[in-house]
């Protein structure tokens, strides 16, 4: 009988696989083909949602939904556009997304290499901010040759503030301590829970990133609008504005809803019809596509030991060492990938994840084959800290990187649980045993053995640098401290070799092959994702290899005020370890 059983569920299991390899099979054969581009064409662009580094969805729950286009399918289609004859213009509507520097700054660039190519570009806004910023969002429109603002809009060119909290006072009537050291006075991401207030160190750096990022926009406002620098200053010292004074003062070229923009963008291309990114994209293939094969490899998320993965809750994304040291390694022996482009958004995480990422990194540059850092809205402490390694590093002028340094401690919650009548006691061997108890303080051998060991994480850090960078030690130490600096400050002290993005950093990679410069190399996701069927089949058979959440885009936008508090969250009841983390609250707020 107990045969019979296991041979009945056998042949129904294996029925059951047959059943899905039809379903699925069926789905690919039914499914249209590519679609057509008429001989005019304008390319519509939606830039009022984010676009993640990476893709976010699975070639699984694509099949059950649309995919969220990601940053790198938006540039790529416009690139695609621009030398395409078919594509006349662009018209996109945006204003109500506000993307950090990095990428605001990395999808200006792709948008006036469009124009480059003799097309025009014409962008539609309900407003620039409604009672809120709209700095960021003008100065991206500020790519295109023409701005058009719905009635009643706003142009909330404000300029930039960065706003960091102190809880000291609210944990000190909790009865809540935090213990908190860091390597040295800029690393500074800790003291929204140890300060009341900010340092001087803390002081300088806010003011110099904030001043910094501000000059950027300002001399590519006055670029882009023909005006003069001081005059844009004092324009947004006078912000906002009304829809009829922004035009006035020529900040937009006109006033009107979507449907003109689309009507100025057909009397510039006649008879031209519009075709969203998402199907031009099928259509006419990506850039990019033959040559040399260069893998694309994504480090998106605070940096852990393990595997990557995400929180469905704070919307945090996870670099895993395992993962991601596993996609390198797996670049570095195949024969067909002549060279690899990382891509980098993370303000860092652990120390021990962030060193055994390093050493791939490292394995790869010394093996021969060219690796270079491509840099996003931000590639600081932990994130710079894999960069290190790279034959190059580009950032944006925004980006946020270097924050070479640590910090590390404990929450101490014994004067809480005594408020609340919880009384503690414990039973331990070992003369540190206490040393990571979030009851007692450290003993004075284990504070000695804690100091000691974050000075020598931090004295590894900078050693790392600079051996990658080729700096000695004097000079790291100079620019290490734990401070942050803006992609142009940190070029001005050798922490990075060129400004720009994805496009810069293929022009490296190039150089480094030895291939000419207006050769087309192959830009490949690495590892190449799985289509629908292998996910299938791993799934059935119990074969994944990672684990990822994902959150359905109703849920994520309803969680999104909340996803600041639940990050903190997440970091401080991580599993005790020295963070090499960017400061939070050092993003400008636009």
């Amino acid at each position: 009988m107990r045969r019979f059983l296991v041979r009945f569920f056998a042949v129904v299991g294996f029925l059951f696989l047959l059943m899905v390899a039809g379903v699925v099979g069926a789905f690919f054969w039914l499914a249209p083909g590519a679609p057509s581009l008429g001989a005019a064409d304008i390319l519509v662009l939606d830039l009022n949602h984010g676009y993640g580094e990476a893709p976010t969805s699975t070639a699984l729950t694509s099949l059950l939904s649309e995919e969220e286009p990601s940053l790198r399918d938006l540039l790529d289609g416009i690139e695609r556009a621009g030398g395409d004859p078919r594509i006349k213009g662009i018209v996109a509507h945006l204003g109500a997304q506000e993307y950090g520097s990095g990428q605001t700054q990395e999808i200006r660039e792709a948008i006036l290499a469009f124009r480059a190519h003799g097309k025009f570009a014409i962008a539609h806004a309900e407003t620039f901010g409604e009672a809120g910023p709209g700095t960021r969002s003008y100065y991206l429109a500020t790519a295109f040759d023409q701005i058009l603002l719905q009635p009643f809009g706003l142009v909330g060119l404000t300029g930039f503030r960065a706003e960091v909290p102190f809880a000291k006072d609210l944990l000190d009537k909790l009865g809540i301590e935090a213990k908190f050291e860091h390597r040295s006075e800029y690393k500074t991401a800790m003291n929204s829970l140890t300060e009341r207030g900010m340092t001087p160190a803390h002081r300088e750096e806010t003011d110099s990133i904030v001043t910094s990022i501000f000059g950027q926009t300002v001399r590519d406002i006055a670029a882009a609008r023909q005006m003069g620098e001081a005059e844009v200053r004092r324009l947004v010292d006078g912000g906002p504005y009304l829809y009829r004074d922004a035009q006035r003062l020529k900040l937009v070229d006109g006033i009107g809803y979507w449907a003109d923009a689309l009507q100025a963008a057909q009397s510039r291309a006649a008879n031209a019809k519009t075709v969203p990114l998402r199907r031009y994209l099928d259509a006419a293939g990506r850039p990019n596509a033959k040559g040399p094969t260069v893998a694309l490899i994504h480090a998106v998320g605070i940096i852990q030991r393990g595997s990557s993965g995400g929180s469905p809750l704070s919307g945090s994304t996870f670099v895993g060492s395992d993962t991601l040291v596993r996609a390198l390694r797996k670049a570095s022996e195949d024969k067909n990938i002549r060279a690899i482009l990382l891509r980098i958004d993370s303000p860092g995480g652990s120390a021990t994840a962030s060193e055994t990422i390093w050493n791939e990194v490292a394995h790869v540059r010394n093996s021969g084959k060219p690796i270079v850092v491509s840099m996003g809205d931000v590639a600081g402490s932990g994130g710079y800290y894999i960069a290190a390694g790279a034959t190059k590093i580009v950032a944006q002028p925004g980006t946020l990187t270097g924050s070479i340094g640590v910090v590390a401690g404990k929450i101490m919650t014994g004067g809480l649980w005594e408020k609340l009548g919880v009384r503690w006691e414990a039973s331990e061997a070992g003369g540190n045993a206490s040393m990571y108890s979030s009851i007692q303080d450290y003993t004075p051998q284990g504070k000695q053995r804690f100091e000691a060991s974050l000075d020598e994480i931090y004295e590894g850090f900078k050693s790392r640098v600079a051996m990658g960078r080729k700096l000695s030690p004097e000079k790291v130490e100079e620019i290490a401290k734990g401070r942050v600096w803006t992609g142009e400050e940190a070029k001005a002290r050798g922490l990075v070799d060129e400004l720009g993005g994805y496009a810069m950093a293929l022009r490296l990679i190039k150089e480094a092959m030895g291939v000419p410069v207006e050769q087309e190399v192959s830009l490949k996701a690495y590892p190449p994702p799985k289509d629908a069927r292998e996910v299938l089949l791993s799934r059935l058979l119990g074969r994944d290899e990672e684990e990822t959440s994902v959150t359905s885009p109703a849920a994520s936008q309803a969680l999104a005020p909340l996803r600041p508090l639940l990050q903190r969250i997440e970091l401080l009841t991580a599993p005790p370890g020295v963070l090499i983390m960017q400061p939070p609250g050092l993003r400008p707020e636009p």
